[in-house]
């Protein structure tokens, strides 16, 4: 017997795909296979013919066929429409994700459209803060979904992001990410064999990278476990910047164990071309030669990258981004604060900066930086300068005594004569007029945890705020798990916080705009990066009111610190700039990178530089970008990159019901009427269901693997498909204490209608098919809805089609697509009389060889179509990756001597582009034959 891939076969009573076939020693086969059936779908198993004797190919020809005697034809309908929900898009069209509960905005489909439409799915999504990328993300792996890609997903996310990111993927997509943060690892290492690999127990997951990189057991684990998608949030993190950082080398191995690879950052690049480089090179290896030395041409053509700021979807958006409003809030410094501006203007210092490395500030520089946060952080700076060089050899003694003076002047400073102090509490209590509503919670940022330290506890005591209605939260004190619950909080409207203090930690990512609309920099931050993160926590899409970014300065009558304050203006005009007009206010200093502004900042104010040269540096640095490939991607037609019109991307899936409700409402109502041996409990309503699944052990199962917050109390299930209902009980979600919502969204991707879609498969044997009698049809017409296809070599659907091969007076007639079978047959729309009766099917029996050879030829057809055009595109693929490589090979000749190194690197770039070349071909070239299956017969009868 034969055996090729693409084939269904019956094994131990269960129904598989066969995807690859290797010959043993003994003339046996190995048989590489997926599970098709209900108790193995998605279970990849390998079987020996040796040892399994009865082996069953599933033959069409072998359709047995059975009268539907249910009312309205229900039986038949259901199991159909369970079918059709299987078959996989073949196109680049969104074919699902249209449908998840989100607003449907052009511009969030575009990066899925993008990476559609390419070979391999890896792509860097750099839209700026607060446009949406965790939904764009969300969009394009729920199409990898629909395609049968997406079983395995794993999401590296920072510590502070994941809770938000798990909850953003479930609410908006129905897709179930187990949540990995110190202690979710801990259960699965006790409920787990000791050397048993942790990805594998489940199969979507989300951790933090931090986590990751601490263990080297992870290694072992990662290099052994495969996922079909990666996403990596704020992944200019895992750029290789030289450092030798555990997070890309990480993130590098990482990238080579996934099929599809999603990478997130609104600041995806330092302004070096080499550390941008290795995140091209992660999403596509063979992308970048030379690191050093590459243009737009060398992976634009790639669609690697999409980026786009506020003012390229302003037309999109109308109203979804609300106006920010700047305020500065500048206070006059108290007499004490101007003795210790005036000595820090003056200060010298001896021995201290002489060991000063090249590049680093002055320490004058890190002592004005502190004091312009706060005296205490101040007197930190000093305390731990002190203690650093007590420790040295050389006389530090007169730099000691004049840091000690200096303190002195500090600790004469109070939180009364902290004139910037008492302005904030000016500002929240009577210029804000702050009731502590539970809608109106307020964001401080400080970078100075000292800084935070004094501003919760004298705060709590001057805003009369109780223990539980201030929080801060810091990064490098907090775990995981403290940071999640800060951030859930902050987002609940029960929780009794009202204040949320943070240092840079939450700068990153994470939503705080659902009840806060007010940001308070209590101090300026050097560097725009920073400025962009920050604001972006209020100032994103979803913000419901005009987001209010307060700015704290104290005012000095020194001059010197009159000329600090201004440069400090100046970085909030660029800020604000940059929002309005550039989009990225990174350009301004051309660096990329928080602590490469920072000096850029504390070298203007040691310089002592003029507001009005630094702000025409700035502008210059905007105009005249060193590294500004991303910007260039815009100038790309946009007729290569994405659709101009985005509504005929995205289709509207054929289907027997009116929508996913009817679907569920006819499928438990027909479950409840025919399961004797399981009793379904349900309500029915207009806009939703009520299920009670405490006693469906298969179902109770089924949610086993899933993360336990999207298991309803006492498994009471309330499900709907309105979308207005599901954004509002997401919003009354944030109410309660779980803050996930009671109200679950009724869809295709949701593990409730996988459920309910196997058990009603079960409608018909296997090699059973169904008979309708229509009145919509003549009574000498009948219709075969059969289903064809043809996979690639990775055993992926290339060609998925259901045809109708249309028989009149038992003589082919034609082939109908779906679309038109259901306008000539209208069984997509009208109700049907079932008269329940028996009749004659002889000639569907003797039909059926003539209407399986038609619709193979069709779907033959189909695939001789997509050879003529892939065939080319394969030649060119293959043809393109020769050049590659011969310039990666070039390459090694400049940036190796030592001959060993050089084989190594020539031996991993063999086995880049062997891998690549495989994949190529096996992802592109198609089975020969189609796998048939009838599906049913719709027969005419009289009027």
């Amino acid at each position: 017997m034969k055996y090729t891939p693409g084939q269904r076969v019956i094994i131990r009573d269960a129904e598989w795909t066969i995807r690859r076939v290797d010959v043993l020693a003994d003339d046996g086969y190995e048989l590489v296979c997926d599970g098709v059936s209900d108790f193995v779908k998605g279970k990849e198993t390998i079987f020996l013919t040796t040892y399994e004797k009865d082996i069953q190919i599933v033959d069409p020809l072998e359709t047995k066929f059975v009268i539907d005697k249910s009312s309205g034809f229900q039986q038949s309908l259901l199991y159909m429409e369970s079918l059709l929900k299987d078959v996989v898009p073949t196109d680049d069209k969104i074919h699902r994700a249209n449908k998840a509960a989100m607003d449907n905005v052009p511009y969030q489909f575009e990066p899925a459209l993008q990476a559609l439409n390419q070979p391999r799915q890896r792509i860097l999504m750099a839209d700026a803060v607060g446009l949406g990328k965790t939904l764009e993300a969300g969009i394009l792996t729920t199409e990898l979904i629909k395609r049968g890609k997406g079983k395995r997903i794993l999401v590296l996310a920072v510590k502070s992001m994941l809770t938000q990111f798990q909850k953003e993927f479930w609410n908006r997509f129905s897709i179930p990410l187990t949540r990995l943060d110190s202690q979710g690892i801990q259960k699965v290492r006790n409920k787990i064999p000791a050397n048993m690999n942790p990805f594998f127990y489940y199969d979507k997951s989300i951790i933090s990278i931090d986590t990751l990189k601490q263990e080297a057991l992870y290694r072992s684990y990662i290099e052994e476990s495969y996922w079909d998608i990666i996403i990596i949030d704020e992944a200019h993190n895992v750029a290789d910047r030289n450092t030798g950082s555990q997070k890309s080398k990480l993130a590098k191995l990482i990238s080579s164990r996934c099929d599809t690879l999603m990478m997130l950052s609104a600041t995806p690049h330092d302004g070096s071309a080499k550390s941008f480089a290795s995140l091209l090179n992660m999403l596509d290896p063979t992308a970048i030669a030379n690191a050093n030395d590459y243009t737009i041409d060398d992976f634009k053509d790639k669609g690697l990258v999409i980026r786009r700021f506020k003012k390229d979807i302003a037309d999109q958006v109308q109203d979804e981004f609300k106006t920010r409003q700047i305020f500065k809030i500048r206070s006059n410094a108290s007499i004490y604060e101007e003795d210790v501006f005036s000595y820090i203007s003056n200060i010298s210092f001896k021995n201290i900066d002489k060991q000063k490395r090249k590049g680093s500030e002055l320490f004058k520089t890190t002592l004005t930086k502190s004091l312009l946060s706060s005296p205490i952080a101040c007197i930190e700076s000093i305390k731990n300068r002190i203690k650093r060089i007590e420790t040295l050899e050389d006389d530090y003694s007169d730099d000691i005594d004049t840091l000690k003076e200096l303190q002195d002047k500090l600790l004469e400073i109070d939180s009364s004569t902290f004139s910037k102090y008492q302005e904030l509490v000016n500002l929240i209590s009577k210029q804000m007029k702050w009731k502590k509503a539970k809608d109106d919670r307020i964001v401080i940022f400080t970078e100075r945890i000292k800084t935070l330290e004094f501003l919760k506890e004298n705060l709590q005591k001057d805003l009369k705020l109780k223990d539980d209605q201030i929080v801060s939260m810091t990064g490098s004190t907090m775990s995981d798990i403290e940071i999640n619950k800060i951030v859930e909080d902050f987002g609940q409207e029960n929780s009794k916080v009202r204040l949320l203090i943070a240092t840079d930690v939450a700068s990153e990512g994470i939503n705080l705009h659902y009840l806060s609309h007010r940001l308070i920099h209590f101090d300026i931050p050097w560097s725009l990066m920073t400025f962009q993160q920050r604001n972006g926590r209020v100032d994103r899409y979803g913000q419901e009111k005009d987001p209010e970014i307060y700015y704290m300065q104290t005012l000095s009558q020194n001059e010197e610190f009159k000329g600090d304050n201004r440069i400090l203006d100046i970085l909030i005009e660029k800020d604000d700039q940059a929002a309005k007009n550039i989009g990225d206010p990174s350009a301004f200093m051309n660096v990329y990178d928080e602590k490469e502004e920072e000096k850029i900042v504390a070298q203007a104010i040691e310089n002592q530089t003029d507001a009005e040269s630094f702000s025409q540096e700035l502008d210059s640095n905007a105009q005249e970008a060193e590294f500004d490939f991303l910007s260039m991607l815009n100038e790309v037609d946009e007729d290569e990159t994405r659709p101009n019109n985005i509504a005929g991307e995205l289709i509207d899936s054929l289907s027997f019901y009116e929508d996913d409700l009817h679907y569920a409402t006819n499928a438990l109502r027909f479950l409840q009427e025919t399961q004797e041996s399981q009793k379904i409990e349900a309500r029915f309503e207009e806009d939703r269901i009520e299920l009670n699944a405490s006693s469906l052990d298969d179902l109770k199962y089924r949610f086993k693997m899933l993360p336990r917050e999207v298991i309803p109390e006492n498994w009471y299930f309330m499900l709907t498909n309105d979308l207005k209902t599901i954004n509002q009980e997401i919003k009354e979600s944030r109410k309660s204490d779980s803050a996930w919502p009671n109200i679950h969204y009724l869809w295709e991707q949701h593990p409730m209608l996988e459920w309910i879609k196997d058990k009603l498969l079960s409608n018909f044997n296997r090699l059973q098919a169904p008979v309708l009698k229509l009145n919509t049809l003549n009574q000498n017409e009948m219709i075969y809805l059969i289903g064809g296809l043809i996979p690639n070599k990775k055993a992926q659907p290339v060609i998925n089609e259901w045809v109708g091969v249309k028989f009149i007076d038992n003589t082919f007639d034609s082939i109908l697509t779906l679309d038109n079978l259901f306008k000539q047959t209208n069984i997509n729309t009208k109700k049907f009389p079932n008269s329940g009766n028996d009749y004659d099917i002889s000639d569907i029996e003797s039909n059926l060889p003539k209407a399986i050879t038609e619709a193979s030829s069709f779907i033959q057809q189909k695939r001789d179509e997509y050879e003529d055009t892939m065939s080319t595109k394969v030649l060119e693929q293959l043809e393109e990756l020769e050049k590659l490589k011969s310039r990666h090979m070039g390459q090694l000749e400049f940036d190796f001597n030592q001959e060993s190194k050089k084989l190594e690197k020539q031996r991993e770039i063999d086995k880049i582009f062997n891998d690549y070349h495989q994949w190529i071909k096996d992802s592109m070239e198609t089975e020969s034959t189609p796998f048939i299956q009838v599906i049913s017969v719709l027969k005419g009868s009289e009027v």
